[in-house]
């Protein structure tokens, strides 16, 4: 009980935060075109294998790529680049010995309408995996859902009319917002996946809200260390992606 009441004071401080436009402050507007921009924490599309002390045989570029496409949980918002979820989601591929580059394509206060126009862009980097972390800053403004689901299929039906294989990040919102918002909400993205086919992480904050050790003092968004416990719960979820593909 008394879990459920920190995940609720979370995820209501958090829908505070980004309607009032805190996570939009320090971002950059959404692309108007697929022009990649500078993001917060992050720059746009970088890619984690180019670290400080990485040798060039390692961030060979016959390597394929696993794109991660999001809004700040993506691109690591308040915690060095080597605490971000790709960037240890790279370490943890290269300690278990999968052969992938992975590039972080997050940008802070994201919606799907901006992930749409930048969907272009991260073809251009030829990925073979992404993975979808949008969504959540739609329904916390309280935006249609049949335009958040509209703008999701979209963006699945280019990627896979690419030939990319699509991973989907569901989220979920506040219960301030109402049953019938909140229950459509996290039902769209199982929708999608079961649509398209799509290996579905049911709660990309799954272990991580409504932990004060796991989240940085905004209450939002996790610390390196709760970046490492989402890619140890994702990586099941990955890792028969990464076997057919390897």
């Amino acid at each position: 009980m008394r879990h459920l009441w920190q995940l609720t004071k979370l995820l209501f401080c958090l829908s505070l935060i980004v309607l009032y436009g805190c996570d939009r402050a320090n971002a950059p507007s959404s692309p108007s075109s697929s022009a990649p921009r500078e993001g917060v924490g992050q720059q746009l599309g970088t890619d984690v294998t180019a670290q400080p002390g990485r040798s060039k045989a390692q961030v060979s570029a016959d390597r394929p790529r696993i794109v991660a496409f999001g809004n700040s949980l993506t691109a690591g918002l308040g915690v060095a680049q080597h605490e971000s979820y790709p960037a240890q989601l790279q370490q943890k591929l290269d300690v278990v010995g999968y052969s992938y580059r992975v590039i972080n394509a997050g940008v802070s206060g994201e919606t799907t309408a901006g992930g749409l126009r930048r969907v272009p862009w991260v073809l251009n980097s030829k990925p073979s995996m992404v993975i979808v972390e949008l969504g959540g800053n739609d329904g916390l403004r309280g935006l249609s859902l049949q335009e958040t689901k509209g703008n999701l299929e979209r963006i699945i039906q280019q990627f896979q009319q690419s030939s990319v294989t699509v991973v989907l990040a569901g989220m979920k919102l506040p219960p301030n917002y109402g049953m019938d918002y909140t229950a459509g909400f996290e039902a769209l993205y199982r929708a999608l996946a079961n649509q398209y086919h799509l290996t579905m992480i049911p709660f990309f904050l799954d272990g991580v809200a409504g932990s004060s050790l796991l989240n940085q003092a905004d209450g939002i968004h996790p610390t390196g260390e709760g970046y490492r416990v989402i890619v140890e719960k994702i990586f099941p979820a990955l890792e028969p992606l990464l076997q057919r593909n390897r």
